[in-house]
């Protein structure tokens, strides 16, 4: 019989965060066992989740990063949730026999798992965006949403993101486990995510205390229902001090196609040259004339905070030989991130540059946790836009700032000391071997702890 088996998912904890201010993570760690895990790049949350679960390399299962450049359309879509999107075959699917449910790993949606929660929230034709969630059976969306209340999506992300979706997550896991008793089940904890891309991961004690609460009553939860828990980690979070802009960069050598729209820039994907789909400390540069791909690249070599630039035996090196990828891929300077900024002047900015609009924008936009500082009172602000809202009229929640200084904190490259990077803890480390575990390993090291055959995957 399978052993049940959870793996919780609490995101950017590192192995030189582990300690006092994680009093019930550090004690799960000493009884069994702690090790850090080999990086993916990019070290973003769907495309390492996705190596987790499928023991694949980016260049095996297709996701590239949170999102990338759908060339059929030429339309940059990031945070897709349909499964179908990874092409491999997950965990649940190579152990035989087994239930899985899927507590809002990403991709979950569609998935062959038994049970899925994940965050979906309704977009009425009024233009509202009202929080909700997706699940598998359809009728557990009633009961999780009656019991918790509605999915605090607007504190999952955005500048009120806190502890809230996170416990949510987490007393929602408990009632799933109650009521369907999977034999895996995945739980992502996010919490950490939020604070540290803000301000770094420093004087992060508060934030630390919060989630390692909310582990260890889900640790103690789960092994009182017999099952072996795994805590894990996709990445952690850097010090950063340097925004780069390589659209602007583009940009200037006359490679970016915008068109005007009521006043403001929108980016014209399809009719630019060469355009950057920046996600953290990552840029896919898709060029459409493979001719000028030589021309852009001499663009971004010698740029102050970028670290790197891969053409195709450098994406190869690096598990990013996909047809998703960009032609180019930069990587950013231990402390440097990429913006997706492509106007040079403020007020001819897209005018969903100032609103949390994660599908909208044709990049990762970690500036969207932060509220504008020029507003002198945030509550009256927020609030006189949130009655025009219901009042019927079109009104936008402009209230996030075009300063990407504000961001002290992101991931994508893998760190240079594997103190900065994921984790991964066990009761049972003898299922683990000896030193660091690839992030491919991820895989085979739940089927041991289901104690299921290991399966070899190719093309790691």
């Amino acid at each position: 019989m399978p052993e049940k088996t959870v793996v919780l998912c609490t995101v950017a904890m590192t192995p030189s965060l582990l300690g006092d201010a994680t009093p019930r993570l550090k004690s799960f760690a000493d009884g069994g066992g702690m090790v850090p895990l080999g990086g993916v790049t990019p070290a973003v949350t769907a495309c390492v989740q996705s190596t987790y679960l499928t023991g694949l390399p980016p260049s095996g299962h297709g996701v590239v990063g949170n999102g990338w450049l759908f060339r059929d359309t030429m339309e940059v879509r990031l945070w897709q949730q349909s499964n179908r999107l990874v092409q491999a075959p997950k965990v649940w699917e190579a152990a035989q026999g087994i239930t899985c449910a899927n507590l809002c790993w990403w991709f979950a949606m569609y998935a062959s798992a038994d049970v899925t929660v994940t965050p979906r929230p309704m977009y009425p034709a009024d233009g509202r965006k009202i929080p909700d969630c997706y699940t598998k059976p359809g009728d557990l969306r009633d009961r999780l949403q009656a019991e918790l209340g509605q999915f605090p999506l607007f504190k999952f992300w955005g500048p009120a993101a806190s502890i809230d979706s996170t416990r949510w997550i987490a007393a929602a896991a408990k009632i799933v486990d109650g009521q369907f008793d999977p034999t895996l089940s995945l739980v992502y904890l996010p919490h950490l995510d939020y604070d540290l891309q803000k301000q770094g991961p420093v004087g992060v004690e508060k934030q630390l205390g919060e989630l390692d609460a909310v582990a260890g009553d889900l640790i103690d939860f789960y092994e009182a229902r017999g099952a072996r828990v795994i805590v894990l980690s996709e990445y952690g979070i850097v010090p950063v001090s340097r925004p780069v802009h390589p659209n602007r960069i583009l940009r200037a050598a006359g490679l970016i196609n915008y068109r005007m729209e009521l006043g403001r820039e929108v980016l014209d994907v399809g009719g630019s040259a060469a355009f950057a789909m920046a996600d953290h400390q990552i840029a896919h540069v898709y060029v459409r004339d493979e001719a000028r791909i030589a021309e852009v690249r001499a663009l971004f070599e010698g740029v102050a905070g970028v670290g790197e630039v891969l053409d195709e035996a450098g994406k190869r090196d690096y598990g990013l030989d996909h047809e998703r990828a960009g032609e180019l891929v930069l990587i950013a300077e231990p402390d440097s991130w990429f913006t997706y900024y492509y106007w040079e002047e403020d007020d001819r900015a897209p005018d969903y540059a100032r609103t949390v609009d994660i599908h909208r924008k044709p990049g990762y936009d970690p500036v969207e946790l932060f509220l504008d500082p020029a507003i002198k009172v945030p509550p009256l602000a927020i609030g006189s836009r949130l009655v025009r809202k219901k009042l019927g009229f079109r009104t936008l929640l402009d209230v996030i700032p075009l300063d990407a200084s504000l961001v002290k904190g992101s991931h994508g490259r893998i760190p240079d000391d594997a103190a900065d990077g994921p984790l991964l803890l066990t009761r049972h480390p003898e299922l683990l071997g000896d030193g660091e575990i690839a992030a491919t390993d991820v895989h085979n090291v739940i089927l041991r702890h289901l104690g299921v055959g290991v399966q070899e995957t190719a093309a790691r």
